[in-house]
Order: structure tokens, then sequence, then C-alpha cells
């Protein structure tokens, strides 16, 4: 699954600088831009005394990936615009996106077969109902085109979007497009998200904001199947329903954030002891969760998101998240729990990032795994038990107005939670374009 989702939420903290875009966008009720991101990278070859079908390849190789997106929206009224995006991504990950948990690009999407073809990756609508007469000064971006906003307001979005356009922010940590690459750097990796193979679903969100906290609620279509393009409109069993409370503080001047995330999905998942007892049993020789599917099966989790302005030019973050892990990874990714702690200094015209993240599966999972079953991103055959750490650094230079060219490096210890493969090491060029 392509998660980068066009997280601009992110690439608005640089929308206010003149030379953010190669072009000039006019002060309008309309807005058009374009953005293109590329991203090679490499892999030198890494110890591994076995792997299985959808194993990290331990071989030298390189992969490059691309996404081009076009933005289109209309300030209707005051407090209300649509937005609509087109958009085409290629190219391929290493191992096509197997054999992480934590996989070390956003930009990819997992089924190759989907190709370059064009799509709707954005169609909706965003309704204010303002709650007061005081309005501030709206940043405007891509996804959010007002000029103005009330600062105490209910806002509404309904129709195709990334669930992360709105959940589980955060202004250092989201953007794989000017900040880290990594899939549990940029998001949560135990928030097993509504979305689509590509990263998009049909729902709606519903916020009511003030200036010191606001809350989020958000109801979401979840795919038929693990990794799927297709959404399962089946309401009552099948949905990825998420809330958040977000509130705002300051410390010696300098302001934070902090947000705590709910999240209960409904879907046909299947149930790692119902394919372990399978085995245990002598009816199969492998588990095969999908085996074990049922209508209905829920999955909860929490997650708790910090970000903090420690000076002015450096900003830190952190995440903790966590699932019940018995039901199958079924939108993002195969993580079960996870802990971040990373910062950025940010400095004329370039960026420094490190962070670093530990992520984890429950026992049942890890059993799973053990007996030869497979994830839709992981199963080395077999399985000896560790947690997978990933270290990860970018530099992202603002080169010229909307050009922003970066290097990255990502270490790996205990790839797809395999003590015996590893550590990996990743290295990455990145170009990015805003138009």
């Amino acid at each position: 699954m392509r998660l980068s989702l066009l997280v601009l939420m992110a690439s608005a903290a640089v929308a206010h600088a003149d030379d953010t875009y190669l072009v000039d966008h006019p002060d309008a009720r309309w807005w058009i831009s374009a953005q293109a991101n590329s991203i090679l990278q490499a892999q030198p070859g890494f110890h591994s005394p076995y792997e299985g079908d959808n194993s990290l390849r331990p071989d030298d190789h390189a992969q490059i990936s691309y996404v081009a997106t076009v933005f289109a929206g209309y300030e209707l009224t005051s407090t209300t615009t649509i937005i609509v995006t087109g958009e085409s991504a290629g190219g391929g990950g290493l191992s096509t996106a197997l054999g992480l948990a934590g996989f070390t690009n956003l930009d990819v999407v997992r089924n190759p077969s989907l190709g370059p073809t064009p799509y709707i990756g954005t169609a909706m609508i965003d309704q204010i109902i303002p709650l007061g007469d005081e309005t501030v000064a709206n940043e405007r971006n891509p996804l959010r085109i007002f000029h103005r906003v009330p600062t105490h307001r209910i806002e509404i979005r309904a129709g195709k979007m990334g669930t992360v356009y709105y959940f589980d922010n955060n202004t250092v940590g989201t953007d794989s497009h000017l900040q880290f690459m990594n899939w549990t750097i940029d998001n949560n990796g135990a928030y097993d998200y509504a979305a689509d193979t590509r990263g998009y679903t049909l729902g709606a969100e519903i916020e009511y904001a003030t200036p010191l906290w606001t809350v989020r609620y958000g109801a979401m279509l979840m795919p038929t199947v693990a990794n799927g393009i297709d959404y399962d409109f089946d309401l009552a069993n099948a949905r990825g329903e998420q809330l958040e409370v977000e509130a705002h503080e300051c410390i010696a001047g300098h302001p934070g954030i902090v947000r705590v995330l709910g999240y209960w999905n409904h879907a046909r998942m299947g149930n790692y002891d119902e394919a372990i007892a399978s085995v245990r049993q002598g009816i199969v020789d492998t588990p095969d969760v999908t085996e074990t599917r049922l209508k209905g099966r829920l999955k909860v989790g929490f997650g708790v998101n910090l970000e903090q302005e420690v000076t002015n030019d450096v900003h830190a973050f952190a995440r903790l998240g966590w699932s019940d892990g018995e039901n199958e990874s079924f939108a993002y990714t195969e993580v079960d729990n996870t802990v971040l702690a990373g910062a950025d200094w940010r400095r004329g015209a370039g960026k420094l990032g490190v962070a670093l993240v530990s992520n984890g599966i429950s026992e049942s999972h890890r059993d799973y795994l053990q007996l030869g079953g497979k994830g839709f991103l992981l199963g080395d055959g077999t399985l000896h038990y560790g947690r997978e750490t990933i270290l990860e650094a970018y530099y992202t230079l603002r080169a010229y107005r909307g050009v922003f060219p970066a290097a990255d490096v990502q270490v790996i210890d205990n790839p797809g939670y395999n003590t015996d493969r590893g550590p990996v090491v990743v290295g990455s060029l990145r170009l990015h374009l805003e138009i």
C-alpha cells in the first residue's frame, strides 16, 4: 500500500514561504498546483541464512519510485470548498515492498499490477459551520484552501480521502516527500487505519475545533481483503472508526501538541490463533490466516502522538502505538506495538532529521509467522523473534524555489522481526518538486 497519502498537512508547514512553489500562485478562490516526488533506494547484501516468499531480498539491488499529483480546488463560499486530485504512481520498492514491517519508502504501491495508470486520489467536500464571529487567516495548502477559518468551528469533510489526512498528523514526522521516508516513522505503525492499496478510502470526518484543543471522529470504508483495492460497503460489518483528541500547549514560550487516538476496525479479517490451531490439530502443515476470515471481526488500538518545539530551530516528536494483534494486519502494515522518538533541525535552506523506531507484534502474530504463515508483507518461512528497530536520518535542501533534493539513510535491525537476518542498510536519494 502506498501510504505517502500525499500528507500535505506537513507541507503546509512550509507553504507560507514565498519560494515553496516553482511558479507563483494567485490569491484566488480557486487553487491549482502540482507536485512530483521520486525516490531512488539501494540496498547492499546482508546476512541471511534463509528466506521465504515474503522475505526482504538479501542481495544487492536498487529501485526507484515516483508519484505525480495534480491538485484542484475551489472555495465555493467562505465556509465550503471542494478538492479533487489526480495522481499517477509508478516504479517500485526494494523486494517489491515485502519483508519489512517498517518499509523504507512510503510512496511505494504494494500491488505492482496496478501500474502507473492515473487515478483520482481525492474527491471531497470540506464544510465549516462557524460557532462564533472571530476568524484567523489560514495557511493555504492543496488540501485546505480556505482563506480564513473561524477560531471556534465544526468542520466536516466527506468523500474520497486519506484517513491520515486528519488523524495522527505530526509536523515533524508525517510527510515522506519532505521529511522521513519510513512507513513507521511517518505514521503510527500500529494504527491499522482504513485504506485501499494506494492509501485512500471513502468516508467522512467531523471535528470540533477551538484555539486550544480539537476533537475529531472519522468513519471510513475498509478494503474487502487485506491490502485490497476494492471497498467493502457492508457497513454493519466493515468500517474503520477513529476518535482523536488534540491539545495545544506551550512550554517556556515554545508551542507543542499532544494527540491521543483510539481506533476500532470492523472487517472480514482472519484470526491468528484459529490459523495456528489448524496446524496443531494436524489439519494443515502451514497456517493460513486468510482461511479463517469471518465478517464483522474487530480490531482495536490506540496511539499517542507528541510534538514540541525545543528551540526556534529544533523540533522533537514521539509516538506510541498499540493494537490487540489478535486478528490479521489488514490495511497498513504488520505492527502491533510501536515506540518512536526523533527530532529535526531547521537551519537556513536545509533541514536535518533523525528518528529511531522500535516495532513489535503480538504473541499470536509471532507464533503464526514462526510456523511458516504469511501476512501481506511478512513471511520468512520461520521466525526467531526480535523487535524490528529502525534508525533513519535525512537531509532535505531547498535548492531553488519549489525544488527539494534530499539524501537519506536507514539502518534496520531484525528485518521482519527475525534475529536470524540482517542488519540491513538502505540509502536513498529523493527529488521533490512543488509546482
